[in-house]
């Protein structure tokens, strides 16, 4: 029987490349001259630092940016509140990998509610959806990506 699966993953490569992008953009903006800021990613998590909140915004949005022209869904982002230590602010951005338990049920209801002809499990932070027809399984694509629930999911491991 035809099956895939969805999980929600990001490429560190190309985060990597986002950063690396950023951190060069912020040499070259008028905004940020004469300004102590700083960007860094240590493992999956982005750490953006600047001398006003305003600062730190812009940055984010200078990350988000690079990230959409890198392919790598925004969605995934999660940061945490501004920190403030001295005269400098912090923000950690965290990425959101793997489909957590609350978003899995959700998904598995929605596909259910739809009246597909596909079942539907949940493995760990994936879920496999298995079908008789590949035609199904390409609808349950189709619908999974029109669905909002604030994660990005890619489609893997399609047999046939």
């Amino acid at each position: 029987m035809p099956s895939f699966d969805i999980v929600s993953e990001i490429d560190l490569v190309e985060v990597k490349n986002a950063v690396d992008n950023t951190s060069r953009e912020l040499g070259t903006r008028y905004d940020f001259r004469g300004v102590k800021a700083s960007i860094t990613l240590n493992k999956e998590v982005v750490k953006l630092e600047a001398e006003a909140e305003m600062q730190i915004n812009a940055l984010r949005d200078m990350l988000r940016a690079n990230l959409v022209k890198r392919g790598v869904d925004t969605r995934s982002m999660d940061p945490d509140k501004y920190e403030q230590s001295g005269k400098f602010w912090s923000q950690n951005v965290k990425f959101k990998v793997g489909v957590d338990q609350p978003t899995a049920k959700k998904l598995v209801k929605h596909i259910k509610d739809s009246k597909m002809k596909v079942q539907v499990s949940i493995q760990g932070d994936q879920l496999r959806v298995t079908g008789k027809k590949r035609d199904d399984l390409q609808q349950t694509m189709r619908l999974v990506k029109e669905c909002d629930l604030g994660m990005g999911f890619q489609f893997n491991n399609f047999k046939d």
